[in-house]
C-alpha cells in the first residue's frame, strides 16, 4: 500500500494571537538559504528563512520545514525587529511545565514529530507587524552514515511558494579525499546546479530562478518542495582507517578496502499470519526470492515460516547451489497466511538451526520479519527477549524487520540490541520488496566477524565490539585522550576475517594530531555518538541502571544544545512572552497535544486532538467559512454565560468577516441533523478500509453565542485509499454505538461504545461470540458472560471463553479464535485513556461493520476489478474528488490513525462520510 502518502504529519499545536488563520499570500519569503557543510562525515546544516509582512496589518508568519530524523536541533533564532530571540535546550520536565503554563495561557505549543520514511518536521510561527520581517534560523547536526558503499546527505527544501532569493550551498571536506560524487532527488535541475570536485573537497550550488523552481520533477505553482541528495564517498586503504584529533578528542573512521568476503549461514524467519495478507506477502514473497537469486553459492542458508505452528524448507542448512535454490524458490512462491503469530518458537527454531550447523569461517545472521505482536505460544514479551537471548547466547547477530505500523517496534528493537543486531521499519508501500531488499544487501557481505576496537590513552569510548562488519558500512568509535597526551595514544583494532586473525594498527605506533577539524568538531561528534548509544542502552536496562544512563545522555544533550527524546528547546515568542516548546520523537512516535481551554477570547486557533469535557472550541476545518461550527467555554466574558454554546454545523455560507468566496465545510448532519452512522456498503478502491480515527488539530474560529445544548461529540474516521495521494477521512457525531463487525453466516458480532469525550475512542467493546456467549472489554476489566454465568478479569493471565482466547496485555487486548484476529489497542491523550479495535485477521470477506469493511478491503485489496479510484479535480480555491463520476467538494485536513501504537497523525481529504462511502450510515448505530 502506498504508505508514504499516508505519513505526512502535523507537528505543532500552534495558539497564535492573529485575527486570522496564517495566509501565505499575505506574507512573502524574500530569501530562503540551506547551508550544509560536511567535515569527516558530521554535517552541520543552517537553514534561514527571511519573510516579509506585506499587509497593512500584523499576520501570522510560518516557519516550516523538514530535516532528517538521525539529525538533532541544535540551535534555533527568530530576528525581528533587531531583537535576537534564541531558543534554549531544556530537559523534558522542566520545559513540560513551560508547556503547560504557556498553553494555559492560550499561548503557543509545537513539537518536533516524525514525517515519511526519513524526515521530521520542525513548525512554528510567529505575529509581525505590518509591513515588518522576521528571520528564522535552524541549525541541525547528524553523522552520515554509511550504506551500500555511499553516504548520503539529504536536504529537504519545501518554502510552499516560489522564492526571489533560493540558494542551497553545500562545501564537504574529506582529508582522505572524496572518489565520487552525485546529486541528485526530485530537486535535481541541472541547469541550476553547479558542482565542483576538487580532490577532497565538493562544492555544490543550487540557485533555481524562481520559474525553475516551478518545473522541477517535485515543484509546482507553489515552488519548491523534494529533495536534493548530495551522495558521495571517500579513498579507503586496507588499513587502520582514518582519524582524526582535535582538542583532546577523537574520531575514528574504520572501513578497510580489499578484504575476502566471509561465507554465511542465513535463516529467513517470514511471518505468515492472517495479518500478512494480500500486498505483504505479496511483496515479500518476490522480496525472498530476489534475496535468494543474490546468495553465493559457499553461503549456506535456511527458510522458516511461522503462524501459529512452524514450518521448514528444510531441517537443517544447505549449501545455496543452483538445485536448492529453485527448491527454496518454489517454497517461497507457495508460502500461504493464516493463523496466529508465535514469534517466540519462530525465533528460537532459527537460532537452534544455526547452532546446530556450526561452519568455522564464516558469519552467521538470523533475520525475522513479522508485521505484528505474538499472539500465540509465548506472548509475555520480557519472556520472549529472555528466552531468545538464552538460544543466541551472543554467536550472531538478529535483525528485526518490522513490517507496517501494527508492528511492535520497540519490542523488536530492543531484540535486536540485545542480540548484537538491529530493527528496521518497512514501510508499507509500493517499493516494500526494495526495502526488504536494500535491508539484505546491508548485511549481504561480511568481511569481518568478532571486530574489537582498542585505545590506549583512551577513554570515555563509544561501542568499541561489533560482531561484525559488512562490505559498504563503517565502523565509526569516539572518545577522549587521555590528558590529551596524543603522544601515547595508540588505536588497533582486532578481528577475524575469512581464515584468519587480523591486526590492525598504525605502523608508526601512534596517531599524530590532525589539527585541522574545527576546535569542537570532532567533541560534537563524541557527543552525538554517545548520546545515541546511550539513548540505545537505556532501552535495553531497567531500574537504577536505566535512569543513570538517562541522565547521562541527558547531561550531554543539554550541555550541547541536542534536541533529543529526553530534551526539549523552549522558544519565548515577542508577542507578550508567547513560549513554543519543541520535542523530538522516539521512532513512530505521535505528536502529544495538551488540553486547551480558552478563557473568552475571540481568536483563531489550533484545536489539540482531545479538548475537555466542559471545554470546547469549535472544529472548523481549514478552509471553511467562519461561524460554521460550535463554541464552548470553560470561561465565558462578562455577560455571557459560562457553557454557552452555538450549533451551526453544516452551514454554507460564511459568517461576517469569513474571506469571500471560501464555501463552508460539506454537510455532515452536525447539530442534531444526522448523526454519525458507518455502512457496511463494500466500498471500492480502499484498502486496507475504515481506520478509527481522531480529530487532529484543524483551525477554528471561537465565537460566543449564548445557549445552553454541549456540542456533540465527534470522531474521525480514515479510508486509507490505495495508491492515491492522500486517504480520505469522514466524521461521525454523537454519543452513539456503533456495530462494528457482524457476520451474517456466523454468530460473531462487535460492538463499539464510542467514548463521551471528544475524539476518546471507545470506552466499551463487547462481543458476541455465539448467542450465549459474550466478551466485554473495558479499560479495567474484562466480563465474559456465558449464559447466566459471570466472571470478571482484571488481570494479564490468559482467558479462555469457548473456543476464544483472550490475552490481556499492558497497551493491548487480543482477541483470537479460528481464523479471526481482534486486538483491541488501549490508547492514550490529555491523561485520557480509551480503546481502539483493530482487526488483525479476518477469514470470511462477507462481514459486515466498520471492520467488516476492513476485512473486505484486506481480502480485495489486490482484485483489479474491486479497485476503482478516486480522481482529484483541481478546483480554484478548493479541490475536488472525482468518486465514480460524481464529483464531490473536500477539504484538506487531518486525523489521527489510532489503529496503530504510537499513532501517526495522516493528512486526509474530508468529506462527508455518505459522500466517501458512496452510501448511508444510519444502519450501523445499534
Amino acid at each position: 500500500m502506498e504508505r508514504a502518502v499516508l505519513q505526512i504529519t502535523l507537528f505543532g499545536l500552534l495558539l497564535a494571537l492573529a485575527a486570522t488563520q496564517p495566509n501565505k499570500d499575505d506574507w512573502d519569503i524574500y530569501s530562503f538559504h540551506i547551508n550544509s557543510t560536511v567535515t569527516s562525515r558530521y554535517a552541520t546544516t543552517v537553514i534561514t528563512s527571511r519573510m516579509a509582512n506585506r499587509m497593512d496589518k500584523s499576520k501570522e508568519i510560518e516557519f516550516h520545514v523538514r530535516i532528517p530524523k538521525n539529525a538533532f536541533i541544535s540551535k534555533f533564532r527568530m530576528f525581528i525587529d533587531g531583537q535576537v530571540y534564541d531558543g534554549i535546550v531544556k530537559g523534558k520536565e522542566k520545559a513540560r511545565q513551560q508547556y503547560t503554563e504557556a498553553v494555559s495561557r492560550g499561548q503557543s505549543a509545537g513539537l518536533v514529530s516524525s514525517v515519511g520514511r526519513t524526515l521530521e518536521e520542525f513548525k512554528t510561527s510567529v505575529t509581525v507587524a505590518a509591513h515588518k520581517k522576521v528571520t528564522f534560523e535552524l541549525t541541525y547536526e547528524e553523522l552520515l552514515k554509511r550504506r551500500l558503499g555511499k553516504y548520503e546527505l539529504q536536504i529537504h527544501a519545501r518554502p510552499m511558494q516560489p522564492v526571489k532569493s533560493f540558494k542551497v550551498d553545500v562545501h564537504i571536506h574529506e582529508e582522505s579525499g572524496i572518489n565520487i560524487v552525485e546529486v541528485k532527488g526530485g530537486l535535481a535541475l541541472a541547469d541550476a546546479i553547479n558542482k565542483t570536485h576538487a580532490d577532497n573537497e565538493v562544492w555544490v550550488n543550487f540557485y533555481p530562478t524562481e520559474d525553475q523552481q516551478k518545473t522541477c520533477t517535485s515543484c509546482g505553482e507553489q515552488g519548491l518542495n523534494g529533495d536534493l541528495v548530495i551522495v558521495y564517498d571517500v579513498n579507503r586503504d586496507s588499513g587502520l582507517g582514518d582519524i582524526k584529533t582535535s582538542a583532546g578528542y577523537f574520531v575514528h573512521h574504520f572501513a578497510p578496502s580489499s578484504l575476502t568476503r566471509i561465507s554465511k549461514n542465513v535463516v529467513f524467519l517470514i511471518d505468515r499470519s492472517g495479518s500478512m495478507h494480500g500486498k505483504k506477502m505479496q511483496q515479500t514473497r518476490l522480496a525472498l526470492i530476489h534475496i535468494l537469486n543474490d546468495l553465493s553459492e559457499d553461503d549456506h542458508f535456511g527458510l522458516i515460516t511461522f503462524d501459529g505452528s512452524i514450518s521448514y524448507w528444510k531441517r537443517e542448512l544447505v549449501q545455496a547451489n543452483q538445485r536448492n535454490l529453485e527448491s527454496a524458490k518454489i517454497f517461497s512462491r507457495n508460502i500461504r497466511e493464516s493463523g496466529a503469530t508465535n514469534i517466540n518458537s519462530a525465533v528460537l527454531e532459527g537460532a537452534s538451526l544455526l547452532n546446530a550447523h556450526p561452519r568455522e569461517d564464516s558469519a552467521s545472521i538470523l533475520i525475522l520479519l513479522t508485521d505484528g505482536d505474538p499472539t500465540s505460544g509465548v506472548t509475555n514479551l520480557e519472556q520472549i527477549q529472555s528466552n531468545v537471548r538464552v538460544a543466541i547466547a551472543d554467536k550472531f547477530p538478529l535483525y528485526c524487520l518490522g513490517f507496517g505500523f501494527d508492528v511492535n517496534f520497540e519490542f523488536l528493537e530492543k531484540m535486536s540490541l540485545q542480540n548484537n543486531g538491529v530493527a528496521r521499519r518497512i514501510y508499507e508501500d509500493s517499493d516494500a520488496d526494495l526495502q526488504l531488499k536494500g535491508f539484505y544487501e546491508e548485511v549481504a557481505t561480511p568481511l569481518l566477524i568478532d571486530v574489537t576496537m582498542s585505545y590506549n590513552g583512551g577513554t570515555n569510548l563509544t561501542q568499541t565490539e561489533f560482531s561484525q562488519y559488512y562490505n559498504g558500512s563503517e565502523i565509526v568509535v569516539a572518545g577522549k585522550i587521555t590528558d590529551n597526551d596524543i603522544g601515547t595514544f595508540t588505536p588497533q583494532v582486532v578481528a577475524i576475517s575469512s581464515s584468519k586473525k587480523m591486526t590492525f594498527s598504525n605502523p608508526n605506533g601512534t596517531v599524530e594530531s590532525t589539527g585541522t577539524e574545527s576546535a569542537d568538531q570532532i567533541q560534537r561528534v563524541w557527543a552525538y555518538l554517545t548520546v545515541k548509544q546511550l539513548l540505545e542502552k537505556e532501552l535495553l536496562l531497567s531500574g537504577a541502571e536505566k535512569e543513570n544512563v538517562k541522565r547521562e545522555a541527558l547531561e550531554l544533550s543539554l550541555k550541547y544544545s541536542f534536541v533529543t527524546p529526553l530534551t526539549s528547546m523552549v522558544v519565548t515568542k515577542p508577542e507578550g512572552g508567547d513560549t513554543e516548546v519543541l520535542h523530538k520523537p522516539k521512532e513512530g512516535e505521535a505528536p502529544r497535544h495538551p488540553n486547551i481551554g480558552s478563557s473568552g477570547s475571540v481568536m483563531h486557533f489550533f484545536v489539540p486532538q482531545g479538548l475537555p469535557d466542559d471545554g470546547v472550541s469549535s472544529i472548523q476545518p481549514r478552509g471553511f467559512a467562519p461561524g460554521a461550527g460550535s463554541v464552548m467555554y470553560n470561561s465565558a466574558p462578562q455577560g455571557v454565560p459560562a457553557g454557552s454554546v452555538m450549533h451551526n454545523f453544516g452551514a454554507r455560507q460564511a459568517s461576517p468577516g469569513a474571506r469571500q468566496g471560501l464555501p463552508g465545510p460539506p454537510a455532515y448532519g452536525y447539530g442534531g441533523m444526522d448523526y454519525g452512522r458507518v455502512s457496511s456498503k463494500k466500498r471500492k478502491g480502499f484498502a486496507p478500509g475504515v481506520v478509527f480515527a481522531s480529530i487532529a488539530p484543524t483551525q477554528v474560529h471561537a465565537t460566543i453565542v449564548p445557549g445552553k445544548d454541549k456540542i456533540p461529540v465527534s470522531h474521525r474516521f480514515l479510508l486509507k485509499a490505495e495508491n492515491q495521494s492522500l486517504p480520505l477521512c469522514f466524521d461521525v457525531t454523537g454519543d452513539v454505538r456503533l456495530k462494528l463487525l457482524h457476520h451474517p453466516t456466523s454468530e460473531l458480532s462487535v460492538h463499539g461504545e464510542l467514548h463521551s469525550v471528544t475524539n476518546g475512542g471507545f470506552r466499551r467493546i463487547v462481543i458476541q461470540l455465539n448467542a450465549d456467549l459474550y466478551v466485554d472489554v473495558e479499560l479495567n476489566k474484562i466480563t465474559v458472560r456465558e449464559g447466566s454465568r459471570i466472571t470478571h478479569h482484571t488481570g494479564q493471565d490468559p482467558i479462555t471463553a469457548g473456543s476464544w482466547t483472550i490475552i490481556r496485555r499492558d497497551k493491548e487486548i487480543d482477541v483470537a479464535g479460528g481464523d479471526t484476529h481482534l486486538v483491541i489497542l488501549i490508547q492514550g491523550k490529555d491523561a485520557q485513556s480509551f480503546l481502539w479495535p483493530v482487526l488483525r485477521q479476518q477469514s470470511s470477506d462477507s462481514a459486515e461493520g466498520i471492520l467488516g469493511q476492513l476485512s473486505f478491503f484486506v481480502v480485495c485489496a489486490l482484485c483489479p476489478a474491486l479497485n476503482p479510484v478516486y480522481e482529484e479535480v483541481p478546483q480554484i480555491p478548493f479541490t475536488k474528488l472525482r468518486i465514480k463520476d460524481q464529483e464531490i467538494d473536500v477539504t484538506r485536513a487531518n486525523a489521527a490513525d489510532y489503529s496503530i501504537s504510537p499513532p501517526l497523525t495522516l493528512d486526509c481529504w474530508l468529506l462527508s462520510a455518505d459522500s466517501a462511502l458512496q452510501r448511508r450510515l444510519e444502519a450501523f448505530i445499534v
